[in-house]
Parts: C-alpha cells; sequence; structure tokens
C-alpha cells in the first residue's frame, strides 16, 4: 500500500498532550469530498460568559477562531497551532473539550460547506490578532452582537450554546 493510499486515524500521544496519528488504509468513509472544507473551531469563551469571534482580513462575517485542518494532524493539534498562529493563545489538550461534528455553508467560500470539529474552551488571557486575522470581538452569546455572522456561528454554534445554557439552568 503506498501513502497515497493512506488517511490518518487514531494515533498516540506526544509530550504536548496531543494525538499523533498514525495511518490507516483508506474507505469510502474516509474520503472527503472536493467542496467540503475539514475545520477545527473554538467555542471559546471569557470569564465573563462572553464568547471571542473572529474576522479574517478582507471579509465581512465574524465567526470562530480556528482553521483548516491539515492531512496530519488530528483537530484538536490544528486547533492548538491555529489559535496560536491567529491569537498568539496556547492551549493544552486538558482545557478543550469536544462539542461535536458541525457543517454549514462556507462563510468565505461560495459552494463550499464547512465542516467543523468544535471544542469549547474557557480562557482568560488575552489575545491579539495576528496572521490572516483582521479583528476580534469578545459577544454575549444570547445575542448576534449586531455584526454579521458566519452561517456556522449563527446557524449551529451559537444555537447550540444557547441551548445548553438554557439546559443547565
Amino acid at each position: 500500500m503506498s501513502l497515497g493510499e493512506m488517511t490518518p486515524v487514531g494515533g498516540t500521544w506526544d509530550p504536548c498532550g496531543f494525538s499523533t496519528p498514525v495511518a490507516a488504509p483508506m474507505t469510502s468513509a474516509s474520503v472527503v469530498s472536493p467542496r467540503l472544507i475539514r475545520i477545527a473551531a473554538a467555542l471559546l469563551l471569557g470569564p465573563d460568559g462572553r464568547t471571542l469571534l473572529v474576522r479574517k482580513r478582507n471579509t465581512r462575517a465574524f465567526m470562530q477562531p480556528g482553521g483548516k485542518i491539515e492531512a496530519h494532524e488530528t483537530p484538536l493539534q490544528a486547533l492548538a497551532r491555529e489559535l496560536e498562529e491567529e491569537l498568539g493563545l496556547r492551549i493544552t489538550a486538558e482545557q478543550a473539550s469536544f462539542l461535536g461534528q458541525f457543517s454549514a455553508p462556507a462563510a468565505n467560500e461560495p459552494g463550499f460547506t464547512v465542516q467543523a470539529e468544535l471544542f469549547q474552551l474557557s480562557i482568560a488571557a488575552q489575545v491579539t490578532p495576528a496572521a490572516e486575522i483582521e479583528e476580534v470581538i469578545w459577544i454575549d452569546p444570547a445575542t448576534d452582537g449586531d455584526v454579521e455572522l458566519a452561517p456556522l456561528t449563527r446557524d449551529l454554534i451559537l444555537p447550540f450554546y444557547r441551548d445548553s445554557l438554557t439546559a443547565i439552568a
């Protein structure tokens, strides 16, 4: 079997606590559609309960921080890399709670769908926009923050989080 027929699944733990993928034979279920963008995203919550959203340079919609999962990465590894590159935020695996997989039309790539592996993290650290991030805002998750939101954030992630708050109350 050649490397071209392999895809990362499973894994072992590295010293930083992030899973390192191992190769397994490809199946039809592991083939990703060319119109699908696989991302890792964060529901970042501050001490006051607000959530952090980002806006990429030359775009209008705010969204969860995160980004594309590279072929050699697990979703959590991709999230850690993206948060450090985009916000200067270093995380550990223990800080992240997996919330699920969510899919919606891509905000900035017409005709594409984003499939997000979503993790919740509570942070108190200051963040600074870097790389392609133009702006960061903290919003009350009970509102839309009076800004344009990406479909994934507007239609799925914020409603999911709001529902979880009402379920706890």
